[in-house]
């Protein structure tokens, strides 16, 4: 059976591909669901305008993503955490604690697009990679702080660094 592909399937296709698939697997999935259509001059019509809205909407959705990642480019941001007099964590900061202190910084950044080399056990300054989407990164400081008893920030010679 020959379909053309509505959306892209995994493993069989692009939007606008004819591909030919077994008959069962055409009429009891691909059909029903809506990601293909029987191969007819409509259906071709139909498939264009699509591809044409979601060239549109990804040409959007990447000048978002530009746009953000301009706007974290010189971004820093600071983590307390519990550490021993050598700045050794108790721990270790995540890319989930990192993704919720740029979350209440207005930067809705996942976990999956923080780029970790290795888990941050130490106080100290480091450039964290933020994959935006796949060809689209930027980096950010991220400073790790020891926390003092008293609840707050121990941030040892931080306000001279960033002069």
């Amino acid at each position: 059976m020959k379909l053309l592909l509505k959306k892209n399937v995994d493993k069989l296709g692009k939007i606008g591909s004819v591909v030919k698939v077994a008959n069962g697997y055409g009429r009891n999935f691909l059909l029903p669901k809506g990601l293909a259509v029987p191969v007819t001059p409509g259906g071709l019509r139909q498939i264009e305008i699509e591809k044409k809205k979601d060239d549109a909407r990804k040409r959007e959705e990447n000048v978002n993503l530009m746009k953000l990642a301009n706007d974290m480019k010189d971004f820093s941001c600071t983590i307390t955490a519990k550490a021993n007099e050598e700045g050794k964590l108790f721990g270790s900061v995540t890319t989930q604690l990192i993704s919720e202190s740029l979350k209440n910084e207005g930067f809705n950044i996942e976990e999956d697009m923080i780029v970790l080399d290795e888990p941050i056990k130490q106080c100290d300054v480091y450039n964290i990679t933020i994959a935006i989407s796949g060809e689209i990164k930027t980096n950010i400081k991220l400073w790790v702080v020891k926390e003092n008893e008293k609840g707050g920030a121990e941030v040892e010679n931080a306000a001279e660094a960033e002069k």
